[in-house]
């Protein structure tokens, strides 16, 4: 059975999601018979290096409100994440592109190593205040997972895996995902939201029972392309 889950790494419901689908792992009888590959996914792809505003001020300009409302949608997402075991840190996060750490999950792919590089570049966004579209911050995080110097390096000063980057986009687009975490079991059905773990179970479940065209199961708590949600 394959999963592929389609995500950000600055998107805060897909990092909620992923220790969901683990908790779902955990419970799903079938386990072992589980691949997962992570997919590409840009909530901003025209996003700058770095923003220079932080990011509730960048939500308010975006959304019209008032500072005040944003750190609050800030609070809330914090403490449903918080129910997941983990702890978001809106005010020391850096806001910027995350093309080039996408690029670095298809080299992290490529050693098996997907999921540990993944977990630490939301991490290092979500909790730890990194700039994640800082070369020098990516080699780092990568080399901490595990993958080798030289290729690190060849992917940050290059356009290895631009191409991959972009065939997750259009094969996003083509399944008709336009907020993530978006999972997708064989290709056969899909469920669009960060799902609690026992929903997701189920998922598999359904999923290894039978084969139908893509069907989406009732959408939960996403980011969507423009923002919103999160």
């Amino acid at each position: 059975m394959h999963v592929e889950i389609w995500s950000d790494i600055a998107c805060p419901w897909c990092y909620v999601g992923k220790r969901r689908f683990e908790a779902a792992l955990g419970e799903y009888e079938h386990r072992d018979e589980v691949s997962v590959t992570w997919r590409s996914f840009e909530l901003d792809p025209a996003a700058p290096a770095e923003r220079q505003v932080d990011g509730a001020t960048h939500l308010a300009e975006k959304y019209g409100t008032s500072r005040d409302e944003a750190l609050a949608m800030q609070a809330r997402m914090s403490t449903a994440a918080a129910a997941d075991g983990l702890e978001f840190r809106f005010d020391i996060a850096r806001g910027g592109n995350t093309f080039d750490a996408h690029r670095l999950l298809h080299l992290a792919a490529a050693h098996g190593a997907q999921d540990a590089m993944k977990e630490r570049l939301m991490r290092a966004y979500l909790s730890e205040g990194e700039l994640i579209s800082d070369a020098q911050t990516l080699e780092r995080l990568a080399l901490e997972v595990g993958l080798p110097r030289d290729e690190v390096r060849d992917v940050l000063s290059t356009y290895r895996y631009a191409a991959e980057v972009r065939e997750d986009e259009r094969t996003a687009a083509q399944l008709g995902i336009h907020a993530v975490p978006f999972f997708v079991v064989d290709r056969a059905i899909g469920a669009s939201g960060a799902h609690p773990p026992e929903q997701l179970v189920e998922l598999l479940r359904q999923a290894r029972a039978q084969n139908p065209p893509i069907a989406v199961v009732a959408a939960a708590d996403t980011c969507n392309v423009d923002g919103s949600g999160c």
